[in-house]
């Protein structure tokens, strides 16, 4: 096994990114798409050990840092605009393990949301591993806040415990009760709410998801607003309904929080990542096996 530096081209500009290469690795390898400010290391460095322990199982994997991002020079972008970024991973994988010819995505949070948007793009893409997609808007997280932080804190007795011993500021709480109403209830302005007009990349990693439907893991933590936000989409969006439903490509880990700082939710996450995987290897070699037997048959 080995790890190593990958230095290749997106357009004129050089991506930085560190691959794990197992001595005998799958066809299928894995590109960890990063989310937010985050760069390859990620956060708690769970991208490290999640790229140690994919390589340990026999899965190689490329982890790297967007245009913009960590030790990538060039002007930053959003994660609605690294199509070429995430291609670019992607002939770099395979250019480094050239028996790699399938490629799952891992993305965390708007690298899931990234993810998704590219996976239907790309025939080398055969799945994608969805933690914490981020679908947020104005509306959604305000939602999210009175559903998943104010009610739990009404109905905690340690919150009255310390609002009636005076350890809590009613006045700000108040404040920013009524700032999160308005904005969950805020009228629509010409026509379309602030959720509507934040639906353009919904949408499409909507179609991603409609065209990736059975070849998506979703892994939410129970303890985070964002996993909450998309959890409330799932439930109004007939169209993602399948996302959060019990079965072997929906997990939610109660008590991790959005970056899994805790060493067992990290393994958790590594563990369900491994075993999926497997899965679909098996299913891909399956699949060809069945059609090789169906020509011969014909």
């Amino acid at each position: 096994m080995s790890v190593r530096p990958v230095v290749f081209a997106c357009g004129s500009d050089q991506l930085i990114g560190v691959a794990h290469l197992p001595d005998c690795p799958s066809r299928v390898g894995v590109v960890v798409v990063v989310g937010g400010p985050q760069y390859r290391v990620g956060s708690h460095r769970q991208f490290v050990s999640l790229g140690r322990a994919l390589q340990e199982g026999g899965f190689a994997c490329l982890r790297f840092d967007y245009r913009g991002i960590g030790d990538s020079v060039a002007p930053m972008r959003s994660f609605e605009g690294v199509d070429d970024d995430v291609r670019a991973a992607i002939d770099a994988l395979i250019d480094a393990v050239p028996t790699v010819d399938h490629v799952v995505l891992w993305g965390l949070c708007d690298g899931a949301s990234a993810a998704l948007i590219y996976a239907p793009r790309d025939a080398r893409v055969s799945g994608v591993i969805a933690v914490n997609p981020w679908v947020r808007s104005e509306a959604s997280l305000a939602a999210a806040q009175l559903s998943h932080y104010y009610k739990g804190q009404l109905l905690s007795l340690n919150f009255w415990r310390r609002l009636l011993g005076g350890e809590i500021r009613i006045g700000q709480s108040i404040a920013g009760l009524t700032s999160v109403l308005v904005k969950r209830f805020r009228p629509r302005r010409g026509g379309q709410s602030v959720a509507t007009l934040a639906q353009t990349f919904i949408d499409r990693m909507g179609n991603g998801w409609l065209r990736m439907r059975g070849r998506v893991l979703v892994i939410l933590s129970g303890n985070d607003l964002t996993a909450r936000e998309f959890a409330d989409l799932c439930r109004t969006q007939p169209v993602w309904h399948e996302a959060v439903m019990p079965g072997p490509n929906f997990v939610e880990l109660p008590a991790a929080d959005h970056t899994f700082s805790r060493r067992e939710w990290k393994r958790s996450v590594e563990f369900l990542t491994l075993e999926w995987l497997r899965a679909q290897a098996s299913s891909i070699s399956g699949g060809e096996a069945q059609k090789e037997i169906t020509e011969l048959q014909a």
